[in-house]
């Protein structure tokens, strides 16, 4: 049950991964989708469960702001860390941090394997030809859309 969150995000997911590598764009709307599912879950949660998400939200929330500020997460990725991690039961999260390890390495390698290909640099999609950036919602989206199969998987 504590799954079913973040599978009812799938969908938002996939547009994130989308849009950040198209458009290096990750829209308010999405972030507060996220928020939404989480909000409309709340009742069907246990209480100490809603408790540790809050919490782990709101540390990862001034993480994220504090890399932000020093220009290593952009704004979209800043915001929709924390509401993802609103979806990732409490009990799972030391392995979400392993899945997310995981997609941040899978992302790069993709990005930096199409950016390599001499085509990319005349590519309209601005995670391709962005140099030196990386849209980091497509990793977040797959460690997002990977996690809930993972830990079926592993228990």
């Amino acid at each position: 049950m504590e799954l079913v969150p973040i599978c009812l995000a799938s969908p938002l997911l996939l547009w994130m991964a989308y849009s950040d590598l198209r458009y290096m764009r990750i829209p308010n709307w999405l972030v507060l989708g996220l928020v939404a599912i989480f909000l409309i879950s709340m009742p069907f949660l246990p209480r100490d469960s809603v408790v540790s998400r809050l919490f782990t939200a709101s540390l990862v929330f001034v993480i994220c702001g504090f890399a932000f500020a020093v220009g290593f997460f952009g704004g979209g990725d800043a915001k929709v860390l924390p509401a993802l991690i609103l979806l990732v039961p409490s009990e799972t999260l030391q392995f979400f941090g392993l899945v997310f390890s995981g997609s941040m390495m899978i992302g790069l390698g993709f990005v930096v394997a199409v950016q390599m290909v001499p085509q990319a640099r005349n590519s309209r999609w601005l995670g391709i030809r962005a140099q030196g950036m990386f849209p980091m919602g497509v990793s977040i989206s797959i460690a997002g859309l990977v996690h809930p199969f993972a830990v079926s998987y592993a228990i």
